[in-house]
């Protein structure tokens, strides 16, 4: 049967408050990332994944301020990413409380921060994000939050990454990301076929049967969203029933 597939929402931290308008379960603090996140880990998330996408250093701390409140709130697994580039950085952040972090960019320009991280604090605790977009049959990853495309393919890259001790990897499909269109089950298949670490899907989801075809066409681990939860359209609740109706285990 396997592990149980994960539910992770998502959410984009800027200057210490979450951004991409979040009417949840109308929280007076719809703002506040440690309410969102509290109120999603009661909610029934298995984990959640916050993104620091501040550019000032000022930001960086008021960032990891969060992390800590969010650690004293929250009681499931929270991984944190943004502007990591270095070990200190993820020292800082883990010793805030944070579970996991993850790297994109940064990795990318420097493959071995990935072994630095997975040989000083595990590979459990290193997340590798990895941005990619589907241009004329080639995924090409990009860098920057998908502004910069690099030489780097998915699927070299991400096996690359694998062996460099990441944990796992979280893949966005940019073609896929805020359409609503459903995942890209496809390369997420591939990506399972061809690695040994679990993979996180991200980019796509829209609806309930979204999921579905995540976890047993794609072959992902676990399933990430924004938007359809932060606005109400889906209920991780009402997802968790549907997909154990749909024969899927989740936790």
């Amino acid at each position: 049967m396997g592990l149980a597939k994960r539910i992770i929402p998502c959410l984009d931290v800027k200057d210490g408050t979450t951004v991409k308008g979040i009417n949840f379960v109308n929280l007076r603090e719809a703002g506040d990332p440690v309410a969102l996140g509290k109120a999603y880990s009661e909610a029934g998330a298995d984990e959640l994944v916050f993104l620091d996408i501040t550019a000032s250093h000022e930001g960086r701390k008021t960032f990891t301020d969060m992390v800590t409140r969010v650690a004293d709130e929250v009681n499931i697994p929270f991984t944190v990413g943004g502007g990591i580039n270095e070990l200190e950085d993820v020292e800082r952040l883990l010793y805030a409380g944070a579970d996991k972090v993850s790297v994109n960019s940064a990795a990318i320009r420097r493959p071995g921060l990935i072994d630095e991280i997975a040989s000083r604090f595990g590979s459990q605790v290193c997340v590798c994000a990895i941005d990619a977009r589907l241009d004329n049959g080639i995924w090409q990853c990009y860098l920057n939050g998908g502004r910069i495309p690099t030489e780097k393919t998915l699927f070299e890259w991400a096996r690359e990454v694998a062996d460099r001790g990441a944990g796992e990897i979280l893949y966005t499909s940019m073609n896929h990301d805020g359409v609503k269109d459903g995942f890209a089950v496809e390369a997420l298949a591939r990506l399972h076929d061809i690695l040994p670490i679990p993979v996180i899907a991200s980019g796509g989801a829209g609806k309930m049967s979204h999921f579905t075809d995540v976890f047993t066409k794609g072959k992902a681990d676990a399933a990430l969203a924004a938007s359809v939860f932060h606005f109400g359209e889906i209920s991780i609740a009402d997802l968790k029933t549907y997909l154990r109706k749909e024969g899927i285990k989740v936790r």
